[in-house]
């Protein structure tokens, strides 16, 4: 008998449905540019707090209006989070797919390498390669996507070396299927599954490594915004303006929070130890 979702589950799929809604049409809520200034009410407080109506949530040190500047930023962030999470779920699978076919020196080295990754905070890597290489958005992007593929590698590793060893993917290879159909028809989609969970348990990690290096300066960078560099432009007036940081600030832990239960809820589910466990 399949468990019903709780009520958090629930609740926390409908905060990451309007969450998507908002960046993808969020543009509506407002008739401000998300670069428009007015100097004349710069650092408004929101309508509710006795600010002008035409800007419901306030504005920033320079005039902006709140509500423009968190939609632009919640499509940038969502969307550098999305595209580095498919990039490294991609990268890490292929790597461990490759280590587990030749086996031998080429998985020594693969894993050797799955290893220093996962031994070093990944932060300092990329502190490391923003400094040395500079900031662009390619760059960046490519960096997110560097963020946790050694789990995608051990996994999809894993799940190979345990698959191929199973009678019908002999029986697959005895019919003289090659080894790039046994790999894509055959065991692929028995590590969809993982692959899912593991990705709704990355994205919103991207999310935060995003928030912290755009907060140091040096993740996404001006014209373009996203909800990490929102929220640093704010540390400097939480004192008289804490709209500037509160807005991004409960953003981020609203879409982390929802998408970790969801994650959580979805390898219950699709975890076959789990229901072995539980059943």
């Amino acid at each position: 008998m399949k468990r019903r979702p709780s009520v958090i589950v629930i609740l926390s799929a409908l905060v990451l449905l309007a969450v998507v809604i908002v960046a993808l049409v969020g543009n509506v809520f407002t008739s401000h540019a998300v670069t428009g200034q007015d100097l004349l009410n710069r650092l408004k407080p929101p309508a509710f707090l006795g600010g002008p109506e035409q800007y419901p949530l306030g504005t920033d040190r320079i005039g902006r209006d709140m509500v423009a500047r968190l939609v632009a930023g919640l499509q940038m962030s969502l969307s550098v989070a999305l595209a580095g999470t498919l990039i490294g779920a991609v990268f890490g699978t292929v790597i461990g797919f490759i280590a587990a076919h030749f086996r031998g020196w080429v998985e020594e080295v693969l894993m050797m390498f799955v290893d220093f990754q996962a031994s070093l905070p990944f932060i300092l890597i990329a502190l490391t390669l923003l400094a040395f290489f500079g900031n662009s958005m390619t760059l960046f992007i490519i960096l997110m996507g560097l963020f946790g593929w050694e789990t995608y590698a051990r996994l999809a590793r894993g799940v190979v070396l345990s698959a191929t060893s199973q009678p019908y993917a002999r029986a697959v290879v005895a019919l003289g299927a090659h080894p790039l159909q046994l790999y894509v028809k055959h065991i692929l989609p028995n590590v969809a599954s993982a692959l899912i969970v593991q990705i709704t348990l990355t994205f919103p990690q991207i999310i935060l490594l995003e928030t912290a290096l755009s907060f140091l300066g040096l993740g996404i960078q001006p014209p373009n915004t996203s909800l990490g560099q929102i929220l640093g432009d704010g540390r400097d007036y939480l004192s008289t303006a804490w709209w500037i940081s509160v807005w991004p600030g409960v953003l981020i832990f609203v879409i982390t929070l929802s998408m970790s239960i969801l994650g959580d809820a979805l390898r219950d589910r699709l975890d076959p130890m789990l229901k072995t466990r539980t059943s």
